[in-house]
């Protein structure tokens, strides 16, 4: 039986910023407009935080029973590893989709009823990442919906059903985290390219190939730092932003240097922590201005 803290390790605590640091720029965007509520910003930090729980309790356990993670360097994998049943891991994902789904409901019901069907496809894209028979992560799709669903959606979302609409402020915000949590994935697949193509899991780094996965992710971190600067129209505080570049930098040099394996995980906890100093000192300038 795995312990709790191998189930903790299992949830993959370096991937929570994805889930978090969008809340607080959409929170940042929606003080923007006047209209920063915090018990429906905690509603949205609930939904998102249980949705990434979810999404890789649901990973470890499709990747575990197709054999996927047999032979893996990342961060442990409960499955793969043998320390839970395929089953107890699967019930783990369910009850945590659950719990976003039904914090969800309860945002929908305080904000406006369409948003259950965004709901509804953010909790289908999270299981069919890698569950189904035709998973999207297997087919170089993964970047595209972290893009979508932890950057457009998480900061859009979140400034929505605060303020009930969403504007240019809020878009740049959520392209920033877009970037970056697309940045994440991005760097977790380059480490896992050897792996996966053995597996013949075709994730968008095994088709890119190692040398232009590390220029995309370096593409990626930039593309956050223009973002950045098209902020400073609506504030010029919000170039305090860029305070979270020498994260970046730091996040960027294993993979610019041509590190593998082990010395790729790091960029996970980097690229991370970039997105939450980045999320929390631009929402403070946002909601000061």
């Amino acid at each position: 039986m795995a312990t709790v803290a191998q189930w903790i390790q299992g949830a993959r605590p370096r991937t929570w910023p994805n889930a978090v640091a969008p809340v607080i720029a959409g929170t940042g965007a929606a003080a923007w407009l006047g209209a920063a509520v915090w018990w429906k910003a905690l509603l949205a930090l609930a939904v998102a935080v249980a949705l990434i729980i979810g999404v890789n309790y649901a990973n470890d356990y499709s990747d575990g029973v197709r054999g996927t993670d047999d032979d893996r360097v990342g961060p442990l994998r409960l499955v793969g590893a043998q320390l839970a049943r395929p089953r107890a891991v699967l019930s783990a994902a369910v009850l945590s989709l659950s719990i976003a789904a039904l914090a969800g409901l309860v945002l929908v019901a305080v904000s406006d009823p369409w948003l259950a069907a965004v709901g509804a496809v953010c909790i289908a894209g999270a299981w069919f990442y890698t569950g189904g028979s035709k998973p999207y992560g297997y087919s170089g799709f993964g970047e595209i919906a972290v893009f979508v669903f932890f950057g457009l959606v998480a900061v859009l979302g979140t400034q929505y059903t605060q303020a009930l609409r969403v504007d240019w402020v809020g878009l740049l915000a959520a392209l920033v985290m877009g970037f970056l949590s697309s940045a994440v994935l991005v760097a977790n697949n380059l480490r896992d390219i050897p792996t996966d193509t053995t597996a013949g899991k075709m994730t968008l780094a095994v088709r890119l190939g190692d040398a232009r996965t590390r220029r995309f992710y370096v593409a990626l971190l930039a593309l956050a730092g223009l973002a950045t600067l098209g902020l400073a129209a609506a504030t010029p505080w919000a170039l305090l932003g860029l305070v979270a570049a020498p994260l970046a930098v730091r996040a960027a040099l294993p993979v610019a240097s041509g590190g593998t394996g082990p010395a790729l995980i790091p960029v996970l906890r980097d690229t991370g922590l970039t997105m939450l100093v980045w999320s929390v000192v631009v929402a403070g300038a946002l909601a000061l201005a």
